[in-house]
This record gives C-alpha cells, sequence and structure tokens, in this order.
C-alpha cells in the first residue's frame, strides 16, 4: 500500500504572499495620493538636496537613433546648467561638443557648442553665432517645459492645476505609480515612479505636432541611478517619439552647486577661440 503523507507546502499560502496592490489610505482621494507620490518622489531624490541644486556640471555621450535604430553617431559633450532663481525665471544650459583634434595633436577638443537661454538656442563655432534651427529649438524648449524639475518647481503650484493619482501599470518589470500633472489650460504631464524606491522612472506627455495636424508622444525614461552630493541622479536618459526610440544620454561624471560665472551663459559675451 503506498501511503501519502501530508507535507509542508514549499511556499506559503496565497493570503501569505506580499500584496503588489498600491497602498490605500483611508479617506485619500486620488489628487491627494497624487500630491503624496511626488512629495514621495521628491524626497527620494534627495529631497533639499534636489530642490537646491543650484547648478548641475556633466560630462557624457549621446548615441543617436532613427526609427528605432542606432545611427553609428555617438557624440561626446560637457554641459553646463544653472538652474532657475529668484532672479533667473528659466533654466540655462550651455553644452560643448568634443571633437578629435587628428593626427598632429592627439585628444579631443571642444570647439563646437550650444547655448540654450529663456527662448533661444545658438550654436557658437570659430566662425561666430548662429541661430540654431526653430524646430530643433522649439523641440528642446517644450521639453524643458514638460521637465520633472519645472512640474515639481512651477506646474504644481499655478492656480487650477489638478494632480491626479492614475494607478499603477509595469515598466521593465517593476511596479510603478502613474501620477498626471493637469494645468489649467489642458497640457499634462505624467509621471511614472518605481513604487518601491519612490525615484521617477518615465516622463511623458502629448502635444499637437502643427505640420501634421496629429499628436506626438514625448517620453523620457530615466535609469542606472546613483548618489552624486546625496542627489539621485540618473546616469542614463533614453528617449522616444511615438514609442521610437530617438536617443540615449550616458553620463561619466557629474556635479551640483559647482560656480558658474553669469558669462559663460551671456549670448553676446561667448565666443569660439
Amino acid at each position: 500500500m503506498v501511503m501519502v503523507c501530508g507535507a509542508a507546502p514549499a511556499f506559503g499560502q496565497a493570503h501569505d504572499l506580499p500584496s503588489a496592490m498600491p497602498e490605500v489610505r483611508a479617506g485619500e482621494s486620488p489628487e491627494a495620493r497624487g500630491r503624496r507620490l511626488l512629495d514621495e518622489m521628491v524626497a527620494a531624490l534627495g529631497g533639499p538636496a534636489w530642490l537646491n541644486r543650484g547648478t548641475i556640471y556633466r560630462e557624457g555621450s549621446t548615441a543617436a537613433f532613427f526609427r528605432g535604430q542606432p545611427t553609428g553617431n555617438v557624440t561626446r559633450y560637457v554641459e553646463n546648467t544653472r538652474l532657475a532663481s529668484a532672479t533667473q525665471p528659466t533654466d540655462l544650459t550651455r553644452i560643448a561638443f568634443k571633437t578629435y583634434r587628428g593626427m598632429v595633436a592627439p585628444g579631443q577638443k571642444k570647439d563646437i557648442f550650444h547655448l540654450w537661454t529663456a527662448d533661444n538656442g545658438y550654436e557658437y563655432t570659430y566662425k561666430g553665432r548662429t541661430e540654431l534651427p526653430r524646430p530643433q529649438v522649439e523641440d528642446y524648449l517644450r521639453r524643458r517645459r514638460h521637465s520633472i524639475e519645472e512640474v515639481i518647481r512651477t506646474w504644481i503650484h499655478a492656480p487650477g492645476v489638478m494632480i491626479v493619482s492614475e494607478g499603477t501599470t509595469t515598466q521593465d518589470r517593476r511596479i510603478v505609480d502613474k501620477v498626471t500633472i493637469l494645468s489649467a489650460n489642458n497640457d499634462a504631464v505624467t509621471i511614472e515612479i518605481d513604487q518601491f524606491t519612490h525615484l521617477p522612472l518615465e516622463r511623458s506627455f502629448e502635444w499637437r505636432n502643427e505640420q501634421f495636424k496629429d499628436h506626438d508622444i514625448d517620453e523620457e525614461a530615466y535609469s542606472d541611478y546613483h548618489v552624486y552630493q546625496g542627489v539621485q541622479t540618473p546616469m542614463n536618459i533614453t528617449r522616444y517619439r511615438n514609442g521610437d526610440m530617438v536617443d540615449q544620454e550616458y553620463f561619466s561624471k557629474v556635479k551640483y552647486g559647482e560656480p558658474m560665472a553669469p558669462e559663460l551663459f551671456d549670448p553676446a559675451k561667448l565666443e569660439v577661440k
């Protein structure tokens, strides 16, 4: 006779397993939950250290893609950003591109750079200054207006804003909380926040393409977080347009709070020597 003995199960019962459901607080409205999730995100990014960075210095490279496929173009650069303040209404950014000197003088030089001001973009070379193409400028300024920095700095404090928790989804096998910030003029930004770390994994927004009379979706994904000066920093940023990868940025060096002279961002005082 074969005896079948009851054995202890290798795994706990279903009711013993941790739940993947989002935290539910009694009496918390979707808007209150959305604001709480944004507060938790800011705290995870570094709290006061993230809010008061002042300046950002980054060295990195960017790889271009066309219809989701790499073009083989990789550009190295050094980026200086002075964040908006009480005396400066918007971020100012200068990007110096590294190029190889050649066989005679090995190494790299920075002889081309872009300057992004409040409402325009300029390119500087040894030939002088020119304005960047308007579509490129509009794309850059649009992304800057919808950045996480701008959402926390401006959007959530504006009259008539709505902040709504839209529940959970998954991204790269991670459970994320979705929060949408809707302005009074019906502009919207959605941030997907890692439910475990509370760090932002993606920022997206939709905008009307005037050329083709349809709507485009701009997405920015953040990964490979490292802590610099108390600030959680994504070392990899991937951008998508309508689901197709556009470019990837990889950072090798990051500093916050570095002194940056106003002349570094003055279009009239810059030149390539």
